[in-house]
């Protein structure tokens, strides 16, 4: 097809011929299907022009996207009872199997007493979170603080990192201002790491360190409480995500395929801090911008840097906060017993290149994360957006992304019972 190219030929070759020669499984996996997925418009996009570029020349209707979705019955109507009930009052109960009527609900983001049973429906999630957090870790968290939630698997490009640089300043900017009428904030981590993952374990065990130091730490009080959640399941994430303020997608920007827990925390009035990567770009065009906290570089930028040079120890030092922040880490602060436990993240992020540019988007998170903060001192104004939030995710049910498969990848009619 592309006659004495031969490097387009060894470019698309099922082995690969540098060094140890092995099976490239992903080009085996491309060629043998019929359609390719990206499960999400912008992963899709980057298949075709980066990581499958060639494979799209030789196959260009073998490449398509089916954006992921989530069911309503568990997500909603049976991880949320009290919100579904809310809604079923307002809209009917029909939106079960038909989520676009969620738009319904829209209407009434104004309406004074809807957003009072809203806010209730809400504090009662928390409060039930919270009940569990004392029953299993004995540990005791304000319901009527905000709650920022990060449940996932654990990996350097879900960036679980940023979110505990963030805290680490934060418990470094109640102390330099006591006075100042801090938002109380509940850090709550959930996540497993691959056996043999050695930085996904110690991520894990640092959150947790974090957690000893700050939650005992009496000049902070309930301004700042860190969480980390064992046994992370699907169970536990029913109980989690009807709960959470602030939902955290902010993995470097071309590098998480879809996602779907973006899509169940914002269908449970959960509002997203999150990057431009993955589901999280539909969901703003759903959404509305207005309506999420979108920071850091695009999937583009994070190239361009990868390409033209990027320097962190540069951001490192001339950033105090950041440099303060990281220096606790290198220096054992949270690991007294063990003051080098952590150099190994301190110099993955400084020396070793930072690969997932956590420091390029460092202070445009932290910038970010005052403005969260604003918005929740306003409970109506957030409410409101939490409720347009809800009303938006009709196109991010699953029914609508099986129901393309069956029509543009399966070629396959419903069976009517």
């Amino acid at each position: 097809m592309i006659p004495n190219d031969f490097d387009f030929l060894r470019r698309v070759s099922l082995i690969d011929e540098q060094g140890e020669r092995k099976v490239r499984m992903a080009y085996l996996a491309v060629i043998a299907s019929h359609q390719v997925n990206g499960v999400s418009a912008l992963h899709s996009a980057l298949m075709v022009e980066s990581i499958f570029a060639d494979f799209a020349r030789l196959y260009p209707d073998r490449f398509t996207n089916v954006t992921n979705g989530v069911t309503p019955r568990r997500w909603l109507a049976l991880a949320n009872p009290d919100l579904s009930h809310l809604i079923d009052k307002t809209i009917g109960q029909t939106w079960r199997s038909n989520l676009n009527e969620l738009v319904e609900l829209k209407a009434h983001a104004d309406y004074p007493l809807f957003v009072a049973e809203f806010r209730a429906a809400k504090l009662a999630n928390k409060k039930r979170l919270a009940m569990y957090v004392a029953r299993t870790l004995g540990g005791v968290i304000n319901p009527n603080a905000l709650f920022d939630v990060q449940v996932k698997r654990i990996h350097e490009y879900k960036r679980q990192l940023l979110n505990v640089l963030h805290v680490i300043t934060r418990y470094n900017q109640i102390l330099a201002e006591p006075d100042k009428k801090w938002q109380p904030r509940v850090v709550i981590f959930a996540g497993k790491a691959a056996s043999a993952y050695h930085m996904a374990k110690l991520i894990i065990q640092l959150i947790n360190d974090i957690g000893i130091k700050i939650n005992n730490d009496e000049r902070i009080a309930d301004r700042l409480k860190v969480v980390f959640l064992p046994n992370y399941s699907v169970s536990l994430a029913e109980m989690i995500i009807p709960a959470a303020d602030l939902s955290e997608q902010i993995s470097t920007a071309g590098t998480e395929a879809s996602g779907t827990g973006n899509m169940k925390f914002a269908l449970n009035g959960a509002l997203t801090i999150g990057t431009l990567d993955g589901a999280n770009v539909e969901m703003q065009d759903a959404i509305g911008g207005d309506n999420m906290f979108i920071f850091g570089n695009t999937s583009e930028e994070v190239s361009a840097l990868r390409r033209d040079g990027y320097n962190p120890r540069s951001i490192y030092e001339n950033n105090k906060a950041l440099r303060d922040t990281l220096n606790m880490l290198a220096s054992g602060f949270f690991s007294p017993s063990e003051p080098e436990r952590y150099r190994v993240i301190f110099d993955t992020l400084v020396n070793w290149g930072d690969h997932y540019q956590l420091l390029a988007d460092f202070e445009a998170y932290v910038a970010m994360q005052a403005k969260v903060d604003a918005l929740f001192a306003k409970p109506d104004l957030w409410a409101r957006k939490a409720i347009l939030n809800v009303a938006a995710m009709g196109h991010f049910s699953s029914d609508r992304t099986i129901q393309e498969y069956a029509d543009r990848i399966w070629h396959t009619r419903a069976v009517k019972l």
